[in-house]
């Protein structure tokens, strides 16, 4: 009778011959009486009745061959075997390496008789769906997708916009340098063989399980990024500012706490405490009215319109004031007013007033009407009226140390001085002043 012999094509994956030792090639003959383990002789041994022990020349025996069909009558066991080979080996799709590697069939004859047989076949598709659905159900709490965000934008490589997208890769939907980029690196001498000792192969699992944590790792991250819209992130700042200052400062230091919460839940969060803020400043407000007396909503619009000329003519009379202390001096007040146009045009005014009557510290700057005053508090406010320095200015010279500041996890007086090009002593005012607050730390 005839039975499937070995499938594997290297004649030294087969036992030697029990009568000459020699490596066994197809076909050969096995003893059906004797075994196990199996006595297996090679065709010259088996024809000259080669006896050993207790084999007997007279035994029953099985021929061992691959030479029959099995899925197709063109087709036999041993080539079934050698094209499921060759497919591991080159790839599938890589249907010129398979036919070299085969030799018998060419290349439009294996990808036929693969797509036919191993793709298209009723059988194998759904037990292959089978083992899928249930590789599924298992995996199904530690497989996280990762989907790129909506509309990402595409900045040039090495751009600002591109460093802070964190290498962001729109076209792949990938960073550059993922989270804990070497994580695989444990992994490339890991390999399991039989001989593994028990404690071997169990300390090996280890390592397999901690590789999977840190890919666990890498796509809560990659997840926290998607849902809260993080990798656009001129966008996400945007939408920061139309909350006001105080509610800004709120967002920013409850940031960190994005990961703990979900998205939506995340935004009611932020919402909740600016309607907060505007309840607060509402009831301020009334309790403003109430102080002054008023009793109803027609005469608190009166309060208000006498109040905004009341702060009016209080600035005119600050304005006065500052000029006559320069009405002495004519040169000194020709330069006063040549400061307060550049302050007006949005410049930073750096010149010294002069004084013919000894020197004089210049006046605290008036931040009334200035762009950008309304997004500054109390200490900010009072630090720009000292310095005399606009708000834009310094709302952009704080933007840039604090970033600068996040980049290398500390500052020093020199670096800060070289990124914004001011009077040095107004630096050194600003630098210790964001370092009072907390905004940067010192290197």
């Amino acid at each position: 009778m005839e039975c499937l012999a070995s499938f594997s094509s290297d004649p030294f994956d087969k036992p030697p011959c029990r009568g000459c030792s020699s490596y066994l090639t197809e076909p050969y003959v096995k003893c059906a009486e004797c075994g196990p383990p199996p006595f297996l002789l090679c065709l010259q041994c088996f024809t000259r009745g080669f006896e050993y022990k207790k084999h007997q020349s007279d035994h029953t025996y099985e021929i061992m061959t691959s030479d029959f069909p099995v899925l197709d009558p063109n087709w036999t066991a041993q080539e079934e075997m050698s094209l499921l080979e060759a497919v591991m080996d080159c790839g599938f799709g890589n249907w010129q390496d398979v036919a070299n590697q085969m030799c018998t069939k060419s290349k439009e004859e294996c990808e036929k008789h693969y797509m036919k047989h191993f793709i298209n076949n009723p059988l194998f598709a759904s037990t292959l769906l089978n083992l899928k659905q249930a590789e599924e159900a298992q995996h199904q709490e530690t497989a996280i997708p990762f989907h790129s965000a909506d509309d990402p934008p595409r900045p040039t490589f090495d751009s600002l916009l591109s460093r802070d997208m964190a290498g962001y890769m729109p076209a792949r939907a990938d960073f550059v340098e993922e989270f804990d980029n070497y994580a695989e690196w444990d992994l490339r001498d890991i390999d399991f063989v039989e001989d593994d000792s028990d404690i071997l192969h169990a300390l090996k699992i280890a390592v397999v399980d901690i590789y999977h944590s840190r890919l666990k790792e890498r796509q809560r991250r990659k997840k926290i990024i998607r849902d809260h819209g993080l990798i656009n992130l001129r966008k996400f700042q945007i939408l920061e500012r139309r909350y006001p200052k105080e509610v800004q400062d709120l967002y920013e230091t409850m940031r960190r706490f994005a990961r703990i919460l979900g998205p939506v839940e995340h935004d009611k969060f932020i919402e909740s405490h600016a309607l907060e803020f505007e309840l607060r400043r509402e009831i301020k407000r009334l309790q403003e009215y109430r102080a002054a007396g008023i009793t109803n909503f027609c005469s608190a619009r009166t309060y208000d319109h006498l109040k905004k000329s009341r702060d009016e003519e209080r600035l005119k009379r600050t304005m006065l004031s500052e000029v006559l202390q320069y009405i002495q001096d004519s040169s000194a007040c020709q330069q006063w007013l040549s400061r307060q146009a550049d302050i007006d045009s949005g410049l930073t005014p750096t010149v010294p007033v002069p004084s013919t009557t000894g020197r004089r510290s210049a006046p605290p700057l008036n931040l009334t009407g200035l762009p950008g005053t309304e997004k500054l508090n109390e200490k900010e406010k009072e630090l720009c009226q000292m310095v005399r320095l606009v708000p834009g200015a310094y709302l952009e010279y704080k933007a840039a140390l604090v970033n600068e500041c996040n980049k290398q996890g500390g500052l020093r007086l020199a670096q800060a001085r070289a990124l914004i090009k001011i009077d040095v002593n107004k630096t050194r005012k600003i630098y210790d002043f964001l370092i009072r607050e907390g905004y940067i730390t010192k290197a």
